[in-house]
């Protein structure tokens, strides 16, 4: 079956490298039948939207800098609407060969694969040089992901990656900052078929990273993505575990106040503990009656989400009988 392609690029002041990218994207690519490139300019104050438009590429430009999660969004409503059957995002700053596209393609179109995500370190011969910081910040990123969706992934954080159709109507994102860990827990939680593949990675030593530039800021607002897309997904364990944790604490204290009558026959001096004890016991039985409850609303979002990919579905195809 031929397919149709978008290949996005979320740009923010990239005049340096966005003319270099789009040039290098392919022309063809087999079982592809168009390839569209998508540029969305994420607020840049530079040449980024002329540069890309006298390149032939289409421009979706933020009025205000609004992240690389908010950027893929929009490329991302942008593939559905217009019936494309296949997206590759790839990163402005020319670390990305756009010519390892097909590359990326062939895991969908050959093997039925859903989402195809390129990797800088599953492979020891692509490994990248790379800050140590951001190296091993990459590494905790993805044994964190890794241990949530409970599958050994390499790399979860790289800006190139490949999306069936079936994967870009099951996408519901929340992030603005940005969408590379929240994807993995999405589409894995909904068992899509997700493999990685390695891919070369040029570093340039001068340059500063748009969304890590400062590693504190992007690790806190990383992991607030990813706790609270665990924590949709997941409200029993996710609830049920901080319930243990005051759990714990109130027997603690409640264990001092017993021993305390064991040995002395009374509950003085340390009566005290039992009445911080017993707070802590309620604050765990709270926890725990808003992991039931919100494992309920659970149930009820994941037939939203159905009930959401299916009229997505049917919605392309009567936009494709239409046309025909």
């Amino acid at each position: 079956m031929i397919k149709k392609l978008l290949v996005v690029i979320p740009a923010f002041n990239e005049e340096d490298k966005i003319g270099e990218v789009i040039q290098k994207i392919p022309g063809k690519i087999r079982g592809i039948s168009k390839i569209h490139t998508l540029v969305i300019d994420d607020g840049s104050t530079d040449q980024t939207s002329r540069i890309a438009s006298d390149l032939d590429a289409e421009v979706i430009k933020h009025h205000y800098n609004m992240g690389v999660g908010a950027a893929f969004s929009s490329g991302l409503q942008y593939a559905l609407d217009k019936n494309f059957d296949l997206m590759v995002n790839i990163d402005g700053d020319s670390q990305f060969n756009p010519k390892d596209i097909p590359r990326l393609l062939k895991p969908i179109l050959n093997d039925n694969f859903d989402f195809v995500t390129a990797s800088r370190f599953i492979d020891k011969d692509y490994f990248p040089k790379m800050p140590l910081a951001k190296l091993w910040g990459n590494k905790l990123m993805s044994i964190l992901i890794s241990k949530i969706i409970s599958k050994r992934f390499y790399d979860v954080s790289c800006g190139f990656r490949a999306y069936s159709q079936k994967a870009l109507m099951s996408l519901n994102l929340q992030g603005k900052f940005t969408y590379t860990q929240e994807s993995f827990i999405d589409l894995s939680f909904k068992r899509l078929k997700i493999i990685e593949i390695p891919i070369r990675v040029k570093y340039f030593p001068s340059r500063n990273s748009k969304v890590a530039s400062n590693l504190f800021k992007y690790g806190i607002n990383t992991l607030k993505i990813i706790t609270g897309t665990f924590r949709d997904y997941r409200p029993l364990y996710f609830f049920s575990s901080i319930s243990a944790f005051f759990f714990i604490v109130s027997i603690f204290f409640e264990s001092i106040l017993l021993w305390t009558y064991i040995s002395r026959g009374t509950f003085s001096p340390n009566i005290w503990s039992g009445f911080v004890g017993a707070v802590f016991l309620f604050i765990a039985i709270i926890f725990f009656i808003v992991g039931l409850s919100t494992d309920i609303l659970n149930r009820i979002r994941i037939n939203q989400e159905n009930i959401l990919y299916l009229l997505k579905r049917d919605s392309q195809k009567t936009n494709r009988i239409n046309k025909t």
